[in-house]
């Protein structure tokens, strides 16, 4: 007991020290954060003004509003360490946990209402761009939860934060942050008042600017194109985006493999398809499936678990458009997959 009390006596001692040494330090570390929170400001920054200019002699953006628009932001911190990219070792990247992520009841659950919700807008768009309802369903299911989950970031200040304060890519997104101004303008709305991701992606299927301007469809009809508040917008747009990549009607997007000999060769060449199945074969591929039609060999690795193998035909890879990454892809066709057959189940029990 006594020799515990002297610790806690001699702890005691100690804060009294410290604490004034604390207190200073403080103290002198505040008017510094003071400064630097002040000087950051967009509107200080001569790359900034450059762009601003640059909007006025390309584009007729007014200057003065503009400034006003940067003004009125700041660089975002959350917006730029989420940006970085995570540093985890090739070894850790894990399919399955990946996929539980995605493909999961809720999601499930949540795809079949959403279809039954929207059938004749999914039915349309099916018509319409040859895209079947169940993939549209998917993207929008992983993309944002069913429009759940669109962000809450500023996509202005986002855009602005990363294209300017991020090098790395700071092209891409100052790019796109010159689509987004021109799609506010387009669309007569102040880009102050748009939320999205941390990345500046935009509503119910988080579309990045470009592909906003680029493919989005007034699918509903009122004259102007809403991704984040309508619906039917949204699943026009994604079935455009990806009939506009290359999707092919009716023509399969995946098929599982299996592997004799070395998969190495063939997964350096990439998830574009290429080699016919029958070709593949010859390399130790094997998959059921057309013999004449180009497919790619896709792995799925997990951590301590066999890998999974897969051919990926031109859907896979169109699909891929969206978000490149062949994890991202397989997710979107087997929640497709799950929600078609939940969605066909609650049709039968109906009848």
């Amino acid at each position: 007991m006594r020799a515990a009390l002297a610790i806690i006596l001699e702890k005691r001692s100690l804060r009294k020290s410290f604490a004034p040494l604390l207190l200073a330090l403080v103290a002198g570390l505040l008017p510094f954060s003071s400064h630097a929170e002040k000087t950051i400001r967009f509107t200080d920054e001569p790359e900034v003004k450059a762009f601003i200019e640059s909007m006025h002699e390309q584009h007729g953006f007014d200057v003065a509003h503009l400034t006003h628009h940067f003004a009125a932001i700041k660089p975002n911190a959350a917006v730029l360490r989420a940006i970085k990219p995570a540093a985890v070792p090739e070894q850790q990247r894990s399919w399955q946990r990946y996929r539980e992520r995605f493909v999961n009841s809720r999601r499930t659950e949540g795809g079949k209402r959403f279809w039954l919700e929207h059938e004749a807008s999914l039915q349309r768009a099916e018509a319409t761009y040859g895209v079947p309802a169940e993939i549209i369903v998917a993207i929008i299911g992983v993309e944002t939860e069913y429009g759940r989950n669109m962000g809450k970031f500023g996509v202005l200040e986002a855009l602005a934060s990363i294209a300017f304060y991020y090098p790395p890519r700071a092209p891409f997104f100052r790019s796109e942050l010159e689509q987004f101004l021109l799609m506010a303008r387009e669309n007569g709305v102040s880009p102050l008042s748009i939320k999205g991701s941390y990345a500046g992606a935009i509503g119910i299927p988080q579309f990045m600017p470009s592909s906003q301007r680029r493919y989005a469809v007034d699918f509903d009809g009122d004259d102007r194109i809403d991704l984040r508040n309508s619906t039917t917008d949204a699943v026009g747009s994604v079935a455009r985006f990806l009939q506009q990549h290359g999707w092919q009607a009716n023509a399969p997007v995946a098929l599982p493999a299996r592997i004799e000999g070395d998969p190495a060769p063939l997964l350096a060449a990439g998830i574009k398809p290429v080699a016919t199945l029958q070709e593949l074969a010859q390399q130790g591929v094997i998959a059921s499936g057309d013999t004449e039609r180009p497919a790619a060999l896709i792995d799925l690795v997990t951590p301590d678990a066999a890998t999974e193998y897969w051919v990926g035909f031109e859907n896979f890879y169109v699909i891929t458009r969206y978000n490149r990454s062949s994890f991202y892809a397989m997710s979107v066709f087997q929640l497709a997959e799950a929600v078609r057959e939940a969605r066909n189940n609650s049709v039968m029990a109906e009848r």
